[in-house]
């Protein structure tokens, strides 16, 4: 046996040789993350450990690809492209730090009509002379026959005033005391990169508070389909330690916003979750490797309301509820169902795209009778990774870029920091601006320098590794670049977007000039401009004026759901409404594919 340190998180551990793991996977089963996108496959470059001592590999090929050479002299090596052969020595090279999470958006109108309610009731202590069991007397004042078997469990009874807590007509708790006035609920979006949840009055439907997080299972795979490789390498156990990561990661949030509040969590009754079909198993502990894997059929899409406890969820009442929004398909989610909700789209009449734009693309399409919906794997570039000085929506983000031949390039940083790299809106916003500029060409290549005449203030910018062409847009503790593997990222991402809204109003038989808006949700969408939409070709120019943004509407359905039993009915109505168009089976959708593929310059 050898051992690994890190001395500056105070970590030793011992390890076997003989198992042949790489370095990630040996630091995961210790629960020690690092930033791993693709999943731990050498594709993502974002794994870094510096190594400070013991023996390691030589460096191989792939690292010396992915690593600068500063990197390669100050020992950053990356972690799934080493196999430990004895003792080493480690640190984690830091991860962002205060993530920029998009936690609010347009509320329509609603019909207060929580699920959980409350009811008060008087009871007089039997006597000898009068035995009444205490279910009886109980029962009697609610109006029921008996309780039920988990309600029996809970009393330990005397005289006086009890609170009876009520999921629409089923008794599922009693409370001694008058209780009414603390009624609590929790409206959850979790997303693939982002979880989001908003601590709410359920009498009066008041926000009270909200938290923000990177999803937990970020360490286990970047998107959903590497999340669910990680299932299926790691069998049931996988499973398992994806739950526990949602799970962990929720209670957390709930018990820091009750600890804010001053709240006790016993208080928290309900749970309702939008998500992605793949999230939703996974919070569930269902199994979802049939998601991945043609047919692509779920094991469920229906709405679901469980008891907390049953999938880990502890930071609330004992007989808390989760509430589960209903998806439509393995690609077209509860997060969907909501955004379409909170959009109106089952009421409108015109002509609406909606479109929430992240790891993956989802758009609904609706021309006031009909709802066809698709699924466009866009990626996780969008949001930052992929992306060779890609990161999250953090301190020192890169989040705008602005270009003028005078001045060169202008960027605005998050937390006014010397740059670090680029999020999802910076890479975005630095394509537009390359394109802009002809940095760039529509087949997506960066300008050779021969191609530029003498004087040309496009040459000062433009940095060669050997043949490599790359594009320097700012200085910080290192060089932000953007190479052609990024741009061909952007490209793949763009394409699978632009080719789903044109293949679904193909399918409509409509033109861009017929519809009357496009409603832009989620996370990533909300921080892209106009501007950087339709400049980098992600949204056809037709459309710039018709484009409006409703924010997270994933957790604002999520909020209604909590809220509302008349939403819920008519969100599962929604759900069953829709109708879903699979792209790769769609005649000609290769071709079209490879037409978006295009820029507009």
């Amino acid at each position: 046996m050898h051992t690994i340190a890190l001395p500056r998180q105070t970590i030793k551990f011992s390890y076997d040789i003989g198992a042949g793991e790489n370095l990630l996977n040996i630091l995961v089963d210790q629960q020690i993350f690092i930033e791993s996108p693709c999943g731990g496959r050498g594709s993502c470059g974002k794994c870094k450990i510096k190594h400070l001592g013991g023996d390691l590999p030589p460096l191989s090929a792939d690292e010396e690809e992915r690593l600068t050479p500063k990197e390669i002299a100050d020992g950053i090596r990356l972690a799934c492209l080493i196999y430990p052969t004895g003792d080493l020595e480690i640190d984690i090279v830091d991860q962002e730090e205060n993530h920029q999470v998009l936690t609010g958006g347009y509320v329509p109108e609603y019909e207060p009509n929580p699920a959980i309610r409350k009811e008060t009731i008087e009871i007089i202590k039997p006597t000898l002379e009068d035995q009444t069991p205490y279910e009886l007397l109980l029962a009697t004042a609610l109006g029921m026959d008996q309780l039920p078997w988990d309600v029996l469990r809970q009393i330990t009874m005397g005289e006086g005033t009890y609170t009876g807590v009520f999921n629409q007509d089923q008794l599922i708790g009693i409370e001694k005391g008058d209780t009414r006035e603390r009624l609590y609920g929790v409206a959850v979006d979790i997303g693939t990169t982002t979880v989001v949840a908003a601590l709410i009055d359920l009498r009066t439907g008041a926000e009270i508070d909200s938290e923000a997080a990177i999803n937990a299972q970020k360490n286990y795979g970047q998107d959903v389909l590497t999340r669910i490789t990680y299932v299926l390498e790691h069998g049931k156990e996988g499973r398992n330690q994806l739950q526990t990561a949602i799970v962990d990661s929720l209670n957390e949030m709930l018990n820091t916003m009750c600890e804010r509040q001053q709240i006790s969590p016993s208080l928290i009754y309900e749970i309702a979750i939008a998500a992605n079909c793949t999230m939703m198993h996974m919070v569930l502990g269902v199994d979802p490797l049939s998601i991945g894997k043609a047919p692509y059929a779920p094991i469920f899409v229906g709405a679901k309301d469980v008891k907390a406890r049953d999938v880990g969820l502890t930071a609330l009442s004992s007989f808390g509820r989760v509430y589960c929004l209903p998806a439509v398909s393995s690609y077209i989610g509860a997060d969907i169902v909501a955004g379409a909700y909170v959009a109106g789209l089952h009421n409108r009449k015109d002509k609406v795209l909606f479109i929430d734009i992240g790891t993956n693309g989802e758009i609904v399409l609706s021309d006031g009778e009909k709802l066809v919906s698709c699924s466009c794997a866009a990626g996780p570039a969008l949001e930052g990774m992929n992306i060779s000085c890609g990161m999250r929506a953090a301190d020192g983000a890169i989040e705008e870029v602005r270009f003028d031949n005078e001045q060169g390039f202008a960027l605005k940083v998050i937390g006014n920091i010397a740059p670090l790299g680029l999020c999802g809106s910076g890479i975005m916003a630095a394509i537009r601006e390359l394109l802009k500029h002809e940095f760039i060409t529509a087949r997506g290549n960066i300008v050779k320098p021969e191609e530029l005449e003498a004087g040309d203030p496009r040459l000062s910018y433009l940095d060669l590794d050997g043949k490599k062409r790359r594009i320097r847009i700012g200085e910080g503790p290192h060089k932000i670049l953007i190479t052609q593997g990024d741009v061909r990222q952007v490209q793949l991402a763009k394409s699978a977007i632009l080719s789903g809204f044109v293949a679904l109003v193909k399918a409509m038989d409509l033109s861009f000039s017929d519809l009357d808006e496009v409603i832009v949700a989620g996370q990533f969408g909300a921080h892209l401009s106009v501007e950087s939409l339709v400049g980098t070709d992600i949204l056809p120019q037709a459309v710039r004026d018709k484009i409006t943004y409703i924010g997270n509407s994933s957790k604002t359905g999520a909020y209604l759901a909590l809220m509302s039993l008349e939403t819920r009915r008519e969100m599962i109505k929604l759900a069953r409404d829709f109708s879903y168009l699979e792209l790769s089976v769609t005649k000609g959708y290769e071709r079209l594919f490879a037409e978006c593929s295009q820029f507009k310059v």
